[in-house]
């Protein structure tokens, strides 16, 4: 069992990990430290063998904790998880993993000296609708892919203002997702085009974005607004032979924020298919239904554990979380619309 103990206790810590990881034997959540005191939360059952402390020092000195998971401001998540290494932990951050490139590189070159693993936490990779499309992408009933498409928008017309710092923007909030997910299937692109805007309030970090990515004669185009009505589908596929789609997005997080958890028959129970059309052997077309195949962010720590204890590689390669992080810092470089050559 993996003792392991949280850095930040907001939203991030109480929906995307701490109901999947407190389901899992394989870990122990011992610590959680946050500077403000929720009284009304820490007293929930599922809390009560946790130990709740306003000095992090208590997680940092304490031997039995191997794992330590950063869920605080973008702008701490360097420093904290230096810390956390520097005391010979493992560290998983949330998103994004650090607020430049060169951060990044200090904390990957630091995990190596000190012989422990630092990884992002890329719990998109295991949304229903991304497995979904990486299964039909892999059996090749398409063909090859000649271009996918990604949404994760919103229709949020009224906004306030926000201190103007990229990572409080749409690109670092959710491209950061939609980006990994490409490269986790696609690898590092040639080309980056981009597109990133501010509609609703121009002095406010981004809220609309386009970034295509160039693989040869393939593209790869992720997109967020939050002006959209009327929704796109979630994932389209071209393909040489067909086309793939799938028009909604994984229901973790609704169930989530509804208060059904992992461990409930009902979590995810309506989950929706997606549908192919393509030429089969005869080039006869066919139309087909393809289930979804079940989403469930846990796995994230479910392939930590197999990295820590087993020695497994990291479900995110060092190359992918340093690609994504140019990707990011690279769009905000120079003027948009742009279109820049990766080396």
């Amino acid at each position: 069992m993996i003792n392991c103990a949280f850095i930040g206790f907001g939203k991030s810590a109480t929906r995307y990990h701490l109901p999947y990881v407190l389901i899992r034997e394989k870990y122990k959540v011992k610590t959680i430290y946050d500077i403000t005191p929720k009284p009304d939360i820490e007293a929930l059952p599922q809390y009560k063998e946790i130990h709740f402390t306003r000095d992090v020092n208590d997680i940092l000195n304490d031997k039995s904790v191997q794992l330590v998971v950063v869920c605080t401001h973008p702008d701490t998540h360097y420093a904290y998880a230096r810390m956390c290494i520097e005391h010979g932990k493992h560290v998983m951050v949330e998103k994004p993993f650090t607020t430049t490139l060169n951060e990044a590189e200090e904390l990957l070159a630091l995990a190596k000296k000190h012989n422990v693993t630092v990884t992002p936490f890329q719990n998109r990779r295991f949304d229903s609708c991304f497995l979904t499309t990486r299964e039909v992408i892999n059996s090749s009933l398409i063909g090859d892919v000649v271009e996918i498409e990604s949404h994760f928008d919103y229709f949020r017309p009224e906004t306030q203002a926000q201190e103007n710092h990229p990572f409080f923007g749409a690109f670092y909030g959710l491209g950061i997702h939609t980006l990994d997910q490409m490269l986790s299937l696609f690898g590092r692109p040639q080309h980056v085009a981009y597109d990133i805007r501010s509609l609703r309030l121009p002095e406010n970090p981004d809220d609309t974005f386009e970034v295509q990515l160039y693989y040869g004669e393939m593209k790869a185009i992720i997109k967020t607004s939050h002006l959209v009505m009327t929704p796109y589908p979630k994932f389209i596929v071209h393909g040489t032979r067909g086309s793939f789609t799938r028009h909604h997005i994984d229901q973790q997080e609704t169930c989530l924020k509804e208060n059904i958890m992992p461990d409930s028959p009902l979590f995810c129970a309506d989950n929706e298919a997606g549908f192919v059309e393509y030429l089969d052997e005869n080039n006869e077309k066919v139309t087909k239904e393809i289930p979804a195949v079940r989403g469930d962010y846990g796995r994230v720590y479910d392939a930590l554990y197999e990295t820590i204890v087993n020695g497994a590689p990291n479900y995110v390669s060092e190359a992918e979380i340093l690609t994504n992080l140019e990707i990011l810092e690279r769009g905000f470089q120079q003027p948009s619309p742009s279109i820049i050559k990766l080396d």
